[in-house]
């Protein structure tokens, strides 16, 4: 893997822990009520999407339990149809999808299982 890859992998994990991180111990209510909450989270899922839409395509094929083409899609429809963001859908990107997210890519850049 080139290291651009290997860097946009590293900024599509460390989004993707930061915003769970945020998540904790809060409800979907909190982040309709919260306006700083539901902003960080959009950003941070914008950042995943993006990196991974950098990925190269060598990449992509060769781990396709990723979800690339959901993973973008979900940053073009937050970037583009900021007006219209459903923070159901966010809340259950944060929750459903981001953690086995960060398992895979914990398995591709951490392969022996050490992160030092």
């Amino acid at each position: 893997m080139n290291e651009l890859d290997n860097i946009r992998l590293m900024h599509m994990l460390d989004a993707a822990r930061e915003v769970i991180h945020f998540a904790e111990g809060r409800s979907k209510t909190d982040l309709k009520r919260d306006r700083m909450f539901a902003l960080a989270a959009v950003k941070d899922i914008e950042i995943i999407g993006e990196a991974a839409s950098r990925i190269s395509e060598e990449v992509q094929q060769a781990y396709p339990q990723i979800p690339w083409a959901d993973i973008i899609g979900m940053r073009n429809r937050l970037t583009h149809a900021y007006f219209d963001i459903n923070l159901d859908i966010v809340w259950d990107t944060i929750t459903a999808n981001l953690p086995p997210l960060v398992a895979e890519l914990e398995k591709i850049l951490y392969p022996e299982g050490d992160e030092s």
